[in-house]
């Protein structure tokens, strides 16, 4: 590491009391394969993953009361997705700190957002192994600052959620090189003062990506929208992983 961590844990709010875990946290793949190391920073990301998703949902859940599951799973993505991590990540001395082989030091490693959302979470689920749920929660939710404010300026108080789930998922498939999304109704139950719809979100060749329901046949495709979001974005976490075990492997 290019320092002691220190100033990173102040940022963070939180002191290591095992090193050798924190220096886990930040050693890449390519490090500890280019070093003869037996661990790199994966398996804390796989953990920190599944730590951010608890954490983040546990604060939106408690600070959107109003908020349904549809909202609150499109705000989620909104937070722990790639870009939003690195971009946070990329304001603090994580970036200085990574263990980098010398071959993504030269292609520019330390400013890369897959690597950088990566160690984030690693960081979390270091954070967890470290010093517990509680200690994790803190350092999420100082971490995340104001992401409820961003989330609430374009969902909930707006009411644009709708649009707005529907538009993510629209962007993430032409990132893809995709076409837009197909919504289409596939159920209706209940009387007309209190009926309920069924609506599932495909890809232009007929792929469906997810189900969702509500009230209207407008919440029911925010909802599909917003499920999709996440199939794509978990779809996407294993495609990484996969990429990085063979590369590991080479």
């Amino acid at each position: 590491m290019s320092h002691d961590g220190g100033d990173f844990e102040r940022e963070i709010g939180y002191a290591f009391k095992c090193r050798p875990l924190f220096e886990e946290a930040l050693t890449h793949a390519s490090y500890a394969n280019e070093n003869g190391m037996p661990r790199s920073n994966e398996r804390l990301e796989f953990l920190g993953d599944a730590v951010l998703e608890l954490c983040v949902s546990e604060k939106l859940f408690s600070s959107c009361p109003e908020g349904n599951e549809g909202v609150l799973t499109t705000a989620r993505s909104l937070i722990v997705r790639e870009a939003a991590l690195a971009f946070r990540a990329a304001s603090t001395s994580l970036p200085g700190l990574l263990r980098l082989s010398r071959g993504l030091e030269l292609q520019g490693g330390r400013s890369n957002p897959s690597i950088l959302a990566d160690a984030m979470e690693a960081v979390f689920g270091a954070v967890f192994v470290d010093g517990g749920y509680e200690a994790a929660r803190d350092v999420v939710w100082r971490f995340i600052g104001d992401a409820e404010a961003e989330v609430a300026s374009v969902v909930g108080r707006t009411g644009r959620h709708d649009k707005d789930a529907k538009s993510l998922l629209q962007e993430m498939l032409q990132a893809l090189g995709d076409k837009p999304p197909v919504y289409r109704l596939i159920g209706r139950a209940g009387p007309d003062h209190a009926a309920s719809f069924e609506v599932e979100a495909s890809r232009a060749d007929g792929y469906v990506l997810a189900v969702g329901r509500g009230n209207s046949i407008k919440t029911a495709e925010f909802a599909a929208a917003a499920s999709a979001l996440e199939y794509l974005e978990s779809a996407s976490r294993r495609d990484k992983s996969r990429a990085r075990r063979k590369s590991a492997n080479k």
